[in-house]
Formats: C-alpha cells, structure tokens, sequence
C-alpha cells in the first residue's frame, strides 16, 4: 500500500479526526502498518489534530497522543534503517543501463575494490570487514577466517604446490586436483537434468558469432595462441543484466543451486568457448574456498563449458556468511 498525499483543508482535516472510534481505529491501524508515509504527511496529521485537541474534543485528544506516538517511533525507524552497500540482483537486471558494464563484461572501476588493492591495504580492510561482520552477528566459527586474515601475507607468499589463490586464502582446507561430483550431489545432478535447456541456450547466444568476430556480451580473453570467449552470466558476484535476460532459464538455474557463490566476488557462472589447440598460462583463481564446475561435453571442434563456482564442501555454512560478508561486490 502506497500513501498518496492529497490536498486538503483544515476543515476537511478536522472532520475527519471526527469519525467514529471504529473508523479511527482502522486509520491508526493502516497508518502504523504502513511505513512509507513522508514526513509531510505526517505533520499533516499532526497539526489536523493540534486543531481538534484545541476544540477539546476527547475522542480526537486520544488519536492525537497516538499519531504522535507513530511519529516519534516512525522517526526512530527511518533513522535507524541501514543503507544498503550494493543493489540485489534483482533489481539490477530490471536496469539495461548499469555502470561499468562494457561488451556484457563487469569491470572493477573501484579503488577500494578487495580484489585491486595491495596485499598490505587489503589485509587491513580484509581484518576491518571480519570486525564490522563480528561487531553484528558474532566470532564463534570465524577461527579460520581471522586465522587466514591474520596470517594472509604468509601464506600467499609461501603457498602451497596446489592451493596458490592470489587474494584470500583459507587455512586448513583439503588439497585436492578434482573433487568428486559427490561432493557436490544435489548441484551436479541439478546441472545435468537442465542440460538441454542450457545448450539450447547457449545456441541462440552463439549463433551471433556467424554475424561479427565479437558478439554483444562476450568477452575475448587474452592466450598465447587460439581463441578463447567467455560469456559472464554472473561476474565477481554481480549479473550481468543483459546477458541474463538472454538466457533467462540458465540464470534462474542458478537460484536453484545450493552451493553456488552468488554473493561475493570470487562467485561466477560463464559460458567458455576455447577454439581447437587453444594454449592457455598457467594460472590460478582467486581463492581456495571455492572449486570451479565444469559442465560440457566431450566432443570435437570448440570447446565448450559451462562454468560454475560452487563453494568449497569444507567450508561451513557460518564461515559461507562471513565471507559473503567481507567479500561483498562493493565493499
């Protein structure tokens, strides 16, 4: 319910402090469950019913101490609301013109970005956000994280053979070149079921390709040799609008997951397109807290993959929270 203000006279405003007690009721009832009325509603309100309080009138003494009850407690509630750090996805894909998004592609265009800052700076704000995330729900279970901040620069500077994230780090996790699609069951089986509708998907998205070198929304990645094309449905935990309203199916997928990353930057969720002989550098992803899922067939000609980032299976559901937390697109 929308409050919409209308024009009206002290008369009209007196009069209407005068209906019965039943008809009062109902109003103070619809006013203090409705919290979008302005401010200039409600002095409105207020000064209707400082001038049936000068008329002496019982019944309109009595809404006036509740009306000013409502005031001072909506007060409290607009003063105290949180302003939000960063818009949720939805609200993002109603809008076409979202900055910072080139080609389909979100680029960081942040200073303070987590990702983009220097390992010292980082660590600083790494440990500011793990107390700000502790200051409002609690430390129990957050040993690991506040252990990996503390420690971070010695452990991306000493990394281990396998595990070597070049952001964040979280101690004690399983080593591991693959993980069982049992780790992840519910997901895996989820992605496999859908199969079809995600290939239909991808084949009107590719079908571009017969039109221009580089279609809208895909992104070329830099290799030694061959081709390599990436098209983001979900970047660094931010959608990318316009390609999600393209493949409407495969992105309402993604809500069904269980696991997946959709709330910090080390979440993403791609298609791959790598020509045949295509050579890419070594490299390794930003963290260990999560594993990459491969979803593709094994066939000839380009290869292609549906990329998902699931969580790591070791990495509890309280430190899954904290991290989405610190880690937050725009924190």
């Amino acid at each position: 319910m929308v409050w919409v203000p209308v024009q009206k006279s002290k008369t009209d405003s007196v009069a209407l402090l005068h209906r019965s007690n039943r008809n009062l009721g109902n109003m103070f009832i619809e006013w203090f469950t409705d919290w979008d009325l302005t401010l200039d509603q409600m002095k409105g309100l207020v000064v209707a019913s400082l001038q049936a309080l000068r008329e002496c009138d019982v019944t309109a003494v009595t809404t006036f101490a509740c009306i000013l009850a409502l005031f001072v407690w909506y007060c409290y509630h607009v003063g105290s609301e949180q302003p939000r750090s960063y818009a949720p996805v939805n609200v993002m894909m109603q809008s076409a013109d979202v900055n910072g998004l080139q080609n389909g592609y979100m680029y960081c265009q942040s200073a303070d970005c987590v990702r983009c800052t220097h390992n010292e700076g980082r660590n600083q704000k790494l440990y500011h956000n793990l107390q700000e995330y502790a200051k409002h729900y609690s430390w129990s279970g957050m040993g690991r994280i506040h252990k990996g901040i503390r420690e971070q620069s010695r452990y991306l500077n000493n990394r281990p053979s396998i595990q070597k994230p070049e952001v964040f780090f979280l101690p004690d996790l399983p080593t591991a070149p693959y993980f069982s699609r049992d780790a992840q069951k519910h997901d895996v089986e989820l992605l496999e079921r859908n199969y079809q509708v995600i290939l239909t998907e991808f084949e009107v998205i590719f079908k571009a390709f017969s039109n221009c070198s580089l279609p809208q929304g895909w992104k070329v990645n830099n290799t030694p040799r061959g081709d390599w094309f990436t098209f983001y449905l979900v970047n660094q935990g931010i959608c990318v609008p316009s390609n999600c309203r393209r493949c409407p199916r495969t992105y309402r997928l993604l809500g069904s997951l269980r696991t997946f990353i959709s709330n910090n930057v080390f979440g993403n969720a791609c298609f791959s397109v790598m020509s045949p002989e295509t050579l890419i550098t070594e490299h390794y992803g930003p963290t260990n807290v999560r594993i990459r899922c491969h979803l593709g067939p094994s066939e000839e000609g380009p290869r292609v993959v549906f990329m998902i980032d699931l969580w790591h299976p070791n990495v509890a559901a309280t430190e899954r929270q904290a991290l989405d937390f610190i880690f937050s697109p725009g924190r």
